[in-house]
């Protein structure tokens, strides 16, 4: 696994909000991320969560993608994948925090002829409030205009207050509330399968309709810096630790967002490995 970040990934990603690092995984480390992945998925059937009775149907946002949430709890492929401490490391340096924990790792499968992804921010949705929420991006398979790859809205994260809009039929509706980057030339990404990008929880970003015959896999984790605390919201929480938490709470749970990376602390879900 390639992890070495340069300056220049670093002053971009904290200048655009969104850096690509190219070939993360070697085509050995890709075949294993993608066997372990369409093995998780499969096992899930249509199950998003781990936890609970979320299932997939036939509204517009689950012809977006098949979407499988926290996969690395269910499946111990994935689970070796994800508590990596090297891409904690990646997200803690970009990010320039001590610590990072998983948030939610996701399954982003882009089924033939997909619907687009509307522009939207990934931190308003989460259970805690953070301008260093970062997520990785891996594409599994090579991500194209033509099949639905990203597109980010560059500096949105220095601007981004908690407002946020669904992904929904109106592929711009985050514009409504945002009107200054309607008129910003948003950068696309693609990315040849194996190469990851990190964005910022506060990025505009978006991807477009897959308009092949194929699939556009990707695998993608949610971090969370260390001791960011509970604001509320639900989100993917288990509903038995939802219950015994109240707002401002430290979200410190091993067992639910365990810590990949700290510059000092421990950690035991990684070094129990």
């Amino acid at each position: 696994m390639r992890t070495e970040l340069t300056v220049d990934h670093i002053d971009h990603y904290r200048t655009e909000g969104f850096v690509i690092v190219d070939e993360l995984l070697d085509a050995d480390e890709l075949n294993t991320w993608r066997t372990a992945v369409d093995d998780a998925v499969a096992k899930r059937q249509d199950r998003k969560l781990a936890h609970g009775d979320s299932r997939e149907g036939d509204s517009f946002y689950d012809k977006v993608f098949t979407q499988r949430l926290n996969l690395w709890m269910d499946h111990d492929g994935v689970r070796v994948l994800m508590l990596d401490r090297r891409l904690g490391q990646m997200a803690a340096t970009l990010e320039g925090v001590d610590g990072i924990r998983i948030w939610h790792d996701q399954a982003l499968i882009k089924q033939p002829w997909a619907n687009p992804t509307g522009w939207h921010l990934d931190n308003p949705y989460w259970s805690f409030s953070s301008r260093h929420a970062i997520s990785i991006w891996v594409a599994l398979d090579d991500a194209t205009p033509d099949n639905g790859s990203l597109y980010f809205i560059p500096g949105s994260h220095r601007e981004a207050n908690w407002e946020n809009s669904p992904i929904g039929q109106n592929m711009g509706e985050l514009f409504e509330l945002y009107p200054q980057w309607a008129t910003r030339a948003s950068v696309g990404a693609p990315m040849r399968a194996g190469t990851c990008s990190f964005h910022n929880g506060l990025t505009a970003h978006g991807a477009g309709a897959n308009m092949t015959p194929g699939l556009r896999r990707a695998m993608t984790c949610a971090y969370m810096p260390d001791g960011e605390v509970f604001n509320g919201q639900a989100n993917v929480l288990p509903p038995e630790y939802l219950g015994t938490l109240k707002q401002g709470d430290v979200l410190e749970n091993d067992e639910i967002n365990p810590l990949l990376y700290h510059i000092s602390k421990p950690c035991p879900a990684v070094d129990g490995q």
